[in-house]
C-alpha cells in the first residue's frame, strides 16, 4: 500500500473512530458515576474507542483519535477539566507501545501489528505503558490540586498529609485500573476478532 494511502487511511480512522467516541461520550458522560470532590469517572468507555482505533489503524491514527474525542468530552464533560486528564491518560498507552516497537528491527514492508498482537509483547508494552501512565496522572492530579482545585465548585482542596496520600494512592488504583480496561477490551475487539487482519494498516 503506497504510504499516502496508507496515511489518508489513519486519518480517516482516526476521524471516524473520534466522531464515534464524540456520540458515546453524550450518552454515557451524563449519567456515569464520578467519586465525589475528585471529578473521576468510575468507568468511562471513551478511552477503549481511541485504543481500538489505534490497534486497528496504528498511532497516527490513535493519536488524532484522542485529540478529536477529547475536544469532543469538552461539550459533554461536567468537570471542565476531565478531557485533559483523560488525553494525558490514554496517550502513554497509544505513544509507549510506539517508541517499543519502533526499536524492533523488522524488515521492510513488515507490519508492526502482528507483534504487537503476540500476547507477550501486547503484555510488555502494555505494563510499560501503564506505569507511565501512573506517574503522568500522579504528578497531574498533584498539580491540579496544589495550584488549580479552588478554580472547580466541585474540588476539595486537601488539608492534610493524609489526604495527600489519599490522592496519590487513588490515582493509582483508578488508572491501573482503567489503564487495564483500555489495554485489555481493545485487544480482546480488535485481535480475538482478527479485525487486524481485515485491515492490516501498520
Amino acid at each position: 500500500m503506497a504510504k499516502r494511502t496508507l496515511l489518508t487511511l489513519q486519518i480517516a480512522g482516526g476521524a471516524i473512530f473520534g466522531a464515534l467516541s464524540i456520540v458515546v461520550s453524550a450518552f454515557t458522560t451524563p449519567i456515569i458515576p464520578r467519586f465525589p470532590g475528585w471529578g473521576m469517572a468510575i468507568f468511562d468507555p471513551v478511552s477503549i474507542i481511541w485504543m481500538i482505533c489505534f490497534l486497528i489503524f496504528g498511532p497516527v491514527a490513535g493519536i488524532l483519535c484522542c485529540l478529536i474525542g477529547s475536544f469532543g468530552l469538552l461539550l459533554f464533560d461536567p468537570t471542565g477539566i476531565g478531557p485533559l486528564f483523560k488525553l494525558m491518560a490514554t496517550i502513554p498507552l497509544v505513544i509507549v507501545p510506539t517508541i517499543i516497537l519502533k526499536l524492533y528491527k523488522r524488515k521492510e514492508g513488515e507490519l508492526n501489528s502482528p507483534k504487537l498482537k503476540a500476547p507477550k509483547n501486547y503484555a510488555f508494552t502494555g505494563i510499560i505503558a501503564l506505569s507511565v501512565r501512573i506517574a503522568i496522572m500522579i504528578g497531574a492530579n498533584l498539580i491540579f490540586f496544589i495550584f488549580f482545585a479552588n478554580l472547580f465548585e466541585w474540588a476539595e482542596t486537601p488539608g492534610t498529609t493524609e489526604a495527600w496520600m489519599l490522592i496519590i494512592i487513588f490515582a493509582i488504583i483508578v488508572n491501573v485500573y482503567q489503564g487495564a480496561l483500555d489495554l485489555i477490551i481493545p485487544y480482546l475487539v480488535v485481535y480475538k476478532t482478527k479485525l487486524d487482519e481485515k485491515f492490516e494498516i501498520w
